[in-house]
C-alpha cells in the first residue's frame, strides 16, 4: 500500500463539491479513510447527515473522481457513520472559514 497513492486519490475526491454547502469533501473531513490494494480501491465516505439529500450524487461523484485515475480498475465506496461527522474537529481550516465556523 502507497501513501503517494492514498494521495493521489485523495486529491482526485477533492474535485467533488458538496453541493449544498460548496465546499470539496475532503476539506469538509468527509472522508475517512482510503485503502488501496494494486489496482482496488476502498474509499470510506460519511455525509454532512444520514438525511442528506444529495447523499447518492456525492457518492457517485467520488466513485466516478477516483476511477478517473488511469491505474484504477475497482472503486468501492463504502457509507459510514461512525464516527458523526462534526464540522469543528473535521473540516480543515479553510472549509471551516467557508462554513463560518471559525
Amino acid at each position: 500500500m502507497s501513501s503517494l497513492q492514498e494521495d493521489v486519490v485523495q486529491e482526485n475526491l477533492r474535485t467533488v463539491v458538496d453541493p449544498e454547502l460548496g465546499v470539496n469533501i475532503v476539506d469538509l473531513g468527509l472522508i475517512y479513510g482510503i485503502q488501496v490494494e494494486g489496482s482496488d480501491v476502498t474509499v470510506k465516505l460519511t455525509l454532512t447527515s444520514p438525511a442528506c439529500p444529495m447523499g447518492a450524487v456525492i457518492q457517485s461523484q467520488a466513485h466516478m473522481a477516483v476511477k478517473k485515475l488511469p491505474w484504477v480498475e475497482n472503486v468501492k465506496v463504502n457509507l459510514v457513520w461512525t464516527p458523526r461527522w462534526d464540522p469543528r474537529t473535521m473540516a480543515s481550516e479553510d472549509a471551516k472559514m467557508q462554513l463560518g465556523i471559525l
